[in-house]
Protein backbone atom coordinates (compact mmCIF):
# COMPACT_ATOMS: atom_id res chain seq x y z
CA UNK A 1 0.00 0.00 0.00
CA UNK A 2 1.18 3.26 -0.51
CA UNK A 3 1.59 6.00 2.19
CA UNK A 4 0.73 9.60 1.53
CA UNK A 5 2.36 12.55 3.17
CA UNK A 6 0.57 16.08 3.73
CA UNK A 7 3.07 18.60 3.89
CA UNK A 8 1.59 21.83 5.51
CA UNK A 9 3.61 25.19 4.69
CA UNK A 10 5.21 26.03 7.73
CA UNK A 11 3.60 29.59 8.20
CA UNK A 12 0.27 27.95 8.59
CA UNK A 13 1.81 25.33 11.46
CA UNK A 14 3.39 28.11 13.12
CA UNK A 15 -0.10 30.37 13.06
CA UNK A 16 -1.84 27.33 14.19
CA UNK A 17 0.21 26.82 17.23
CA UNK A 18 0.48 30.55 18.60
CA UNK A 19 -2.67 32.21 20.60
CA UNK A 20 -4.68 34.93 18.71
CA UNK A 21 -2.86 37.46 20.96
CA UNK A 22 -0.42 37.05 23.96
CA UNK A 23 -1.85 37.28 27.71
CA UNK A 24 -1.07 40.38 29.40
CA UNK A 25 2.30 40.48 30.67
CA UNK A 26 2.49 40.07 34.36
CA UNK A 27 4.25 42.80 35.24
CA UNK A 28 2.09 45.09 33.22
CA UNK A 29 -1.47 43.28 35.17
CA UNK A 30 0.48 44.16 38.42
CA UNK A 31 1.22 47.68 37.29
CA UNK A 32 -2.27 48.38 36.43
CA UNK A 33 -3.60 46.37 39.84
CA UNK A 34 -1.20 48.84 41.62
CA UNK A 35 -3.19 51.97 40.04
CA UNK A 36 -6.23 50.32 40.63
CA UNK A 37 -5.36 49.98 44.84
CA UNK A 38 -5.10 53.85 45.07
CA UNK A 39 -8.56 54.33 43.85
CA UNK A 40 -7.28 57.27 41.90
CA UNK A 41 -8.96 57.60 38.53
CA UNK A 42 -6.34 60.18 36.86
CA UNK A 43 -3.73 57.73 37.87
CA UNK A 44 -5.57 54.54 36.57
CA UNK A 45 -6.04 56.05 33.20
CA UNK A 46 -2.44 57.19 33.01
CA UNK A 47 -1.34 53.73 33.67
CA UNK A 48 -4.11 52.19 31.49
CA UNK A 49 -3.23 54.45 28.94
CA UNK A 50 0.31 53.53 29.05
CA UNK A 51 0.33 49.75 29.56
CA UNK A 52 -2.27 50.18 25.81
CA UNK A 53 0.37 52.02 24.09
CA UNK A 54 3.24 49.34 25.06
CA UNK A 55 0.86 46.21 24.91
CA UNK A 56 -1.79 46.92 21.75
CA UNK A 57 -2.93 43.67 21.55
CA UNK A 58 -3.86 43.26 25.05
CA UNK A 59 -6.72 46.48 24.66
CA UNK A 60 -9.67 44.25 25.51
CA UNK A 61 -8.06 42.59 28.61
CA UNK A 62 -7.02 46.30 30.01
CA UNK A 63 -10.60 46.95 29.02
CA UNK A 64 -11.97 44.30 31.39
CA UNK A 65 -9.88 45.06 34.17
CA UNK A 66 -10.93 48.62 33.71
CA UNK A 67 -14.25 47.38 33.49
CA UNK A 68 -13.99 45.65 36.68
CA UNK A 69 -12.62 47.77 38.80
CA UNK A 70 -15.67 50.45 37.78
CA UNK A 71 -18.35 47.97 38.35
CA UNK A 72 -17.03 48.14 42.15
CA UNK A 73 -17.19 51.46 42.37
CA UNK A 74 -20.29 51.69 41.43
CA UNK A 75 -21.68 48.85 43.47
CA UNK A 76 -19.46 50.97 46.40
CA UNK A 77 -21.06 54.47 45.88
CA UNK A 78 -24.58 52.95 46.07
CA UNK A 79 -24.06 50.90 49.21
CA UNK A 80 -23.25 53.84 50.74
CA UNK A 81 -25.58 55.97 49.81
CA UNK A 82 -28.30 53.25 50.76
CA UNK A 83 -26.36 53.22 54.13
CA UNK A 84 -26.76 57.05 54.69
CA UNK A 85 -30.41 56.94 53.36
CA UNK A 86 -30.69 54.88 56.19
CA UNK A 87 -28.95 56.55 58.88
CA UNK A 88 -31.06 60.12 57.73
CA UNK A 89 -34.38 58.04 57.83
CA UNK A 90 -33.38 56.42 61.74
CA UNK A 91 -31.81 59.68 62.79
CA UNK A 92 -33.61 61.47 66.13
CA UNK A 93 -34.73 64.60 65.60
CA UNK A 94 -31.70 66.04 67.56
CA UNK A 95 -29.12 64.18 65.34
CA UNK A 96 -27.39 65.50 61.94
CA UNK A 97 -27.60 69.17 62.28
CA UNK A 98 -24.47 71.35 61.44
CA UNK A 99 -24.37 74.84 61.04
CA UNK A 100 -21.92 78.17 62.55
CA UNK A 101 -21.78 80.57 65.34
CA UNK A 102 -20.69 84.03 65.12
CA UNK A 103 -19.71 86.28 67.76
CA UNK A 104 -17.98 89.89 67.72
CA UNK A 105 -17.47 92.82 70.25
CA UNK A 106 -15.97 96.04 71.75
CA UNK A 107 -15.55 97.61 74.87
CA UNK A 108 -13.50 101.73 74.50
CA UNK A 109 -13.11 103.63 77.92
CA UNK A 110 -11.85 106.88 78.71
CA UNK A 111 -13.84 110.19 77.31
CA UNK A 112 -16.48 107.89 75.76
CA UNK A 113 -17.32 104.60 77.47
CA UNK A 114 -18.82 102.08 75.09
CA UNK A 115 -19.59 98.56 74.78
CA UNK A 116 -20.98 96.67 71.71
CA UNK A 117 -21.57 93.01 71.24
CA UNK A 118 -22.78 90.91 68.07
CA UNK A 119 -23.53 87.15 67.99
CA UNK A 120 -25.68 84.62 65.43
CA UNK A 121 -26.28 81.18 65.28
CA UNK A 122 -27.29 79.59 62.20
CA UNK A 123 -28.76 75.77 62.57
CA UNK A 124 -29.53 73.45 59.68
CA UNK A 125 -30.54 69.87 59.55
CA UNK A 126 -30.67 67.84 55.54
CA UNK A 127 -33.09 64.96 55.24
CA UNK A 128 -33.92 63.45 52.38
CA UNK A 129 -36.58 65.69 51.26
CA UNK A 130 -36.93 68.29 54.40
CA UNK A 131 -34.65 70.70 55.17
CA UNK A 132 -34.82 72.49 58.47
CA UNK A 133 -33.25 76.01 59.34
CA UNK A 134 -32.92 77.58 62.37
CA UNK A 135 -31.43 81.40 62.97
CA UNK A 136 -30.71 83.57 65.81
CA UNK A 137 -28.99 87.05 66.35
CA UNK A 138 -28.75 89.97 68.56
CA UNK A 139 -26.75 92.89 68.06
CA UNK A 140 -26.82 94.87 71.51
CA UNK A 141 -24.58 98.40 71.80
CA UNK A 142 -24.75 100.35 74.96
CA UNK A 143 -23.24 104.26 74.77
CA UNK A 144 -22.32 106.41 77.27
CA UNK A 145 -24.64 104.96 80.27
CA UNK A 146 -27.64 104.84 77.30
CA UNK A 147 -28.52 101.79 75.15
CA UNK A 148 -28.19 102.86 71.72
CA UNK A 149 -28.74 99.72 69.90
CA UNK A 150 -30.66 96.77 71.02
CA UNK A 151 -31.89 94.17 68.02
CA UNK A 152 -32.90 90.45 68.30
CA UNK A 153 -34.10 87.86 65.73
CA UNK A 154 -35.19 84.58 65.61
CA UNK A 155 -36.43 82.30 62.88
CA UNK A 156 -37.21 78.78 61.63
CA UNK A 157 -37.93 77.96 58.24
CA UNK A 158 -38.93 73.88 56.99
CA UNK A 159 -38.29 73.37 53.62
CA UNK A 160 -39.55 70.60 51.35
CA UNK A 161 -38.36 69.60 47.86
CA UNK A 162 -40.62 69.15 45.59
CA UNK A 163 -38.38 68.54 42.43
CA UNK A 164 -34.61 68.50 41.57
CA UNK A 165 -34.84 72.49 41.76
CA UNK A 166 -38.21 73.18 43.07
CA UNK A 167 -38.81 73.43 46.64
CA UNK A 168 -41.94 74.38 49.21
CA UNK A 169 -41.20 76.25 52.54
CA UNK A 170 -42.52 77.87 55.50
CA UNK A 171 -41.31 80.96 57.70
CA UNK A 172 -42.05 81.50 61.42
CA UNK A 173 -39.80 84.82 62.39
CA UNK A 174 -39.53 87.17 65.75
CA UNK A 175 -37.88 90.93 65.47
CA UNK A 176 -37.14 93.05 68.35
CA UNK A 177 -35.76 96.06 67.84
CA UNK A 178 -37.18 99.15 70.16
CA UNK A 179 -34.98 101.98 68.19
CA UNK A 180 -37.12 101.22 65.15
CA UNK A 181 -39.87 101.62 66.86
CA UNK A 182 -41.17 98.19 67.48
CA UNK A 183 -41.06 96.24 70.89
CA UNK A 184 -41.96 93.15 68.54
CA UNK A 185 -42.70 91.89 64.48
CA UNK A 186 -44.16 88.28 64.43
CA UNK A 187 -44.03 87.30 60.56
CA UNK A 188 -45.61 83.88 59.24
CA UNK A 189 -44.76 83.30 55.82
CA UNK A 190 -44.96 80.38 53.39
CA UNK A 191 -44.76 79.64 49.70
CA UNK A 192 -42.49 78.01 46.50
CA UNK A 193 -39.16 78.49 45.71
CA UNK A 194 -36.50 77.23 43.03
CA UNK A 195 -32.80 77.28 43.10
CA UNK A 196 -31.61 79.18 39.97
CA UNK A 197 -28.27 78.05 40.34
CA UNK A 198 -25.87 75.52 42.29
CA UNK A 199 -22.61 74.77 40.60
CA UNK A 200 -20.38 74.22 43.63
CA UNK A 201 -18.82 77.81 43.30
CA UNK A 202 -22.00 79.65 42.74
CA UNK A 203 -25.59 79.12 44.30
CA UNK A 204 -28.87 81.14 44.16
CA UNK A 205 -31.89 80.49 45.26
CA UNK A 206 -34.84 82.32 45.44
CA UNK A 207 -38.46 82.64 47.11
CA UNK A 208 -41.84 83.49 47.60
CA UNK A 209 -45.56 83.45 48.84
CA UNK A 210 -47.49 85.17 51.09
CA UNK A 211 -47.41 86.33 54.45
CA UNK A 212 -49.24 87.62 57.72
CA UNK A 213 -47.09 90.46 60.03
CA UNK A 214 -48.20 91.70 63.31
CA UNK A 215 -46.19 94.43 64.90
CA UNK A 216 -46.50 95.66 68.44
CA UNK A 217 -45.62 99.19 68.73
CA UNK A 218 -43.58 100.51 71.30
CA UNK A 219 -46.46 102.80 71.80
CA UNK A 220 -48.46 100.01 72.93
CA UNK A 221 -50.46 100.09 70.16
CA UNK A 222 -50.21 96.74 67.34
CA UNK A 223 -50.85 96.25 63.72
CA UNK A 224 -51.85 93.37 61.42
CA UNK A 225 -51.26 92.86 58.13
CA UNK A 226 -51.42 90.71 54.87
CA UNK A 227 -47.86 91.28 52.85
CA UNK A 228 -46.45 89.52 50.31
CA UNK A 229 -42.86 87.89 51.21
CA UNK A 230 -39.84 87.71 48.70
CA UNK A 231 -36.45 86.28 48.83
CA UNK A 232 -32.74 85.27 47.85
CA UNK A 233 -30.19 83.55 49.07
CA UNK A 234 -26.80 83.19 47.38
CA UNK A 235 -23.76 82.40 47.78
CA UNK A 236 -20.36 82.72 45.73
CA UNK A 237 -17.09 81.21 45.73
CA UNK A 238 -14.44 83.98 44.77
CA UNK A 239 -11.01 81.81 44.70
CA UNK A 240 -10.22 78.05 45.63
CA UNK A 241 -7.07 79.44 47.97
CA UNK A 242 -6.35 82.73 49.18
CA UNK A 243 -3.06 83.15 50.71
CA UNK A 244 -3.37 86.12 53.32
CA UNK A 245 -0.17 85.82 55.35
CA UNK A 246 2.74 83.49 55.01
CA UNK A 247 1.26 80.62 56.66
CA UNK A 248 -2.50 81.21 56.40
CA UNK A 249 -4.17 79.69 53.34
CA UNK A 250 -8.34 80.35 53.09
CA UNK A 251 -11.32 80.18 50.77
CA UNK A 252 -12.91 83.27 50.17
CA UNK A 253 -16.21 83.27 49.53
CA UNK A 254 -18.97 86.37 49.14
CA UNK A 255 -22.23 85.25 50.26
CA UNK A 256 -25.62 86.67 51.61
CA UNK A 257 -29.43 86.82 51.16
CA UNK A 258 -31.93 89.52 50.84
CA UNK A 259 -35.89 89.12 52.30
CA UNK A 260 -38.08 91.82 51.22
CA UNK A 261 -41.93 91.99 52.34
CA UNK A 262 -44.35 93.87 51.34
CA UNK A 263 -47.65 95.29 52.68
CA UNK A 264 -50.32 98.41 52.29
CA UNK A 265 -48.75 99.96 55.07
CA UNK A 266 -45.09 99.22 55.38
CA UNK A 267 -42.49 97.51 53.20
CA UNK A 268 -40.07 96.36 55.22
CA UNK A 269 -36.16 94.87 53.26
CA UNK A 270 -33.42 92.94 54.83
CA UNK A 271 -30.18 92.81 52.78
CA UNK A 272 -27.26 91.30 53.89
CA UNK A 273 -24.03 90.45 51.93
CA UNK A 274 -20.50 89.80 53.25
CA UNK A 275 -16.73 88.24 52.68
CA UNK A 276 -15.27 85.23 54.29
CA UNK A 277 -12.08 84.37 54.71
CA UNK A 278 -11.22 80.81 56.35
CA UNK A 279 -8.63 80.84 58.89
CA UNK A 280 -8.70 77.15 59.82
CA UNK A 281 -10.76 74.39 59.00
CA UNK A 282 -13.18 75.07 61.36
CA UNK A 283 -12.58 78.48 62.62
CA UNK A 284 -13.70 81.63 59.42
CA UNK A 285 -13.55 85.66 60.05
CA UNK A 286 -16.25 87.46 58.28
CA UNK A 287 -16.86 91.11 56.88
CA UNK A 288 -20.58 91.81 56.20
CA UNK A 289 -22.57 95.03 55.53
CA UNK A 290 -26.21 94.97 56.60
CA UNK A 291 -29.18 97.12 55.35
CA UNK A 292 -32.47 97.12 57.22
CA UNK A 293 -35.12 99.78 55.20
CA UNK A 294 -38.85 100.68 56.56
CA UNK A 295 -40.57 102.09 54.53
CA UNK A 296 -43.30 103.65 56.99
CA UNK A 297 -41.12 103.75 60.28
CA UNK A 298 -42.76 105.19 63.53
CA UNK A 299 -42.47 108.46 64.62
CA UNK A 300 -38.60 109.77 65.64
CA UNK A 301 -37.19 106.55 63.51
CA UNK A 302 -35.27 106.76 60.48
CA UNK A 303 -36.20 104.44 57.29
CA UNK A 304 -33.11 102.76 56.88
CA UNK A 305 -30.40 100.89 58.78
CA UNK A 306 -26.93 99.62 57.86
CA UNK A 307 -24.13 97.89 59.58
CA UNK A 308 -21.01 96.86 59.15
CA UNK A 309 -19.89 93.55 61.33
CA UNK A 310 -16.23 92.03 61.54
CA UNK A 311 -17.16 88.69 62.84
CA UNK A 312 -15.16 85.33 63.76
CA UNK A 313 -16.98 82.67 62.94
CA UNK A 314 -17.06 79.04 64.20
CA UNK A 315 -18.65 75.86 61.96
CA UNK A 316 -20.10 72.78 63.31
Amino acid sequence: MKTRTFLFPLGVAALAATPAHAELPQPVRAMIEAAIATGDTATIDAVAGVARSTNPGDGAEIDAMLADFRAGQRELAAAQAQAEEVAIREASLLDNWSGEGQIGGFQSSGNTSSVGLTAKLDLEREGLDWTHKLRAAVDYRRNNGQTSREQLLLAYEPQYQIGDDMFLFGLAQFERDRFQGYSARYVASGGLGYQVVDNGSLKLAIKAGPAFRRTQLITGASENTLAALAGIDFGWTIADRLTLTQDVNAVAEAGGSALAIIDSKNTSLNFVTGLEAGISESLTARLSYTVEYDSNPPAGAVSTDTLTRFTLIYGF
